[in-house]
């Protein structure tokens, strides 16, 4: 069975030719920042195939550290590099984006007011235009948002739009968690909304195998079906082990079929990433 993560942070500490933005920083998952050398040794430990690289907000609107990792690593790693649709020349950028090494797709974080204008205000009406005709697939971090999806699904049905963290927000438990869970599986009408399944266990108030989770993971996936889901772990904010992560979703979750895990597991974010 392919096993790709779906989402993982790498990042370097803050540095002088790599220098971290001084406004709408999010804090890092850990101190000390977590490199491609440490996620090989992880992967190999669990079992994973390969990991998709979604460079962390904290860091800025940089790609090199995973695009170098990509390069380090060939075929265990790719990205979902972070974009800015205000940059100077960010329509010529964005029609040979997919023509980087190593690049799947876009990946949008509305978790500042900025961001979250742009939303309302047309910033972005060219882009989701421009990204569904170029074919370019997109994580977007919709948690308390999730009612502004429905308009970009509609009006761009050839769009690949993958909800990260179920849209959930993070560091929310249990029932609580999942108050707007009618929210996402409302957005199961359109075919060309995908979810990402990241990083279950953060949202557990139980220990392995988090069954407090699982009536909720088995309505996300009677809405949307195993072809549109991706298992990935975000592994630098898990409470748990990298390996309870994936084993929840191999061996705990019995509505699941081994057909279902192996398109859960690799083959959705495979074919949703165009990554062979």
């Amino acid at each position: 069975m392919l096993v790709i993560d779906a989402q993982i942070h790498l990042w370097e500490l803050d540095r002088p030719d790599r220098p971290w933005p001084k406004e709408y920083r999010t804090e890092p998952h850990r101190p000390n920042g977590f490199s491609a050398t440490d996620m090989i040794a992880e992967m190999d430990t669990a079992g994973v195939d390969r990991a998709v690289i979604v460079p962390p907000s904290w860091a800025g609107e940089d790609n090199a550290t995973g695009l170098e990792a990509s390069e380090q690593y060939p075929g265990r790693f790719a990205v979902m590099g972070r974009f800015e649709p205000e940059a100077p020349g960010a329509r010529e950028r964005l029609a040979g984006w997919l023509d980087q090494p190593h690049t799947l797709g876009i990946r949008l974080t509305f978790n500042t007011p900025r961001f979250v204008q742009w939303l309302d205000d047309g910033t972005l009406d060219w882009f989701w235009a421009e990204t569904e005709r170029l074919g370019i697939p997109l994580m977007t971090q919709f948690a308390r948002l999730l009612d502004k999806v429905h308009p970009i699904a509609e009006r761009h049905p050839d769009l690949t739009l993958i909800i990260d963290h179920m849209g959930l927000v993070s560091g929310t438990h249990g029932a609580a968690a999942f108050a707007d869970l009618d929210q996402l599986l409302a957005l199961a009408r359109y075919p060309n909304v995908h979810v990402k399944t990241t990083s279950v266990p953060s949202y557990s108030e139980q220990p392995y195998p988090f069954r407090d989770l699982h009536p909720y993971l088995r309505r996300i996936y009677d809405a949307f079906g195993p072809r549109r889901l991706l298992w990935g772990s975000d592994i630098t904010r898990l409470p748990v082990p990298y390996r309870e992560c994936l084993t929840l979703f191999q061996d705990d979750l019995d509505f699941l079929s081994a057909e279902d895990k192996e398109w859960i597991l690799g083959k959705t974010a495979a074919e949703a990433l165009r990554w062979p």
